[in-house]
């Protein structure tokens, strides 16, 4: 089981405010900070931490799980809004499943953050 991960980011401030908007929808915060790094998380526990710092190569690829279709739409547009770019619009993934719902934005760093729901639209 996934405990947290940490990433490498150019500009920590940038990152940040990037980040704690695009995860918003997610109910995602900044939980705790210090010496250049910030975790973000919900329930007070930290699972993503950023550091600032020189390179951030190679990127990596972050997915979130999401609870419905609605909140993948939510994410990419906070994301979009934050500064992030575009790396795949919300929509099925059929490659991956049929109910395969998923996101991807390019964080300041180049970083794959990615949103998925993987049960059946309720509408």
């Amino acid at each position: 089981m996934l405990d947290h991960i940490g990433i490498h980011v150019h500009s920590y401030d940038r990152s940040k405010e990037f980040y704690r908007l695009a995860l918003a929808p997610l109910g995602y915060e900044l939980i705790l900070e210090f010496n250049e790094w910030a975790g973000f998380g919900w329930a007070d526990k930290p699972d993503l931490w950023i550091k600032g710092g020189n390179t951030t190569t190679p990127g990596v690829h972050l997915a979130y799980r999401a609870d419905d279709r609605e909140t993948v739409d939510a994410f990419y547009r906070a994301a979009i809004d934050a500064g992030g770019k575009d790396n795949g619009a919300p929509g099925l993934r059929p490659e991956y499943h049929e109910h395969y719902y998923a996101a991807y934005v390019l964080d300041p760093d180049g970083n794959n953050l990615e949103v998925v729901c993987h049960l059946p639209d309720v509408q």
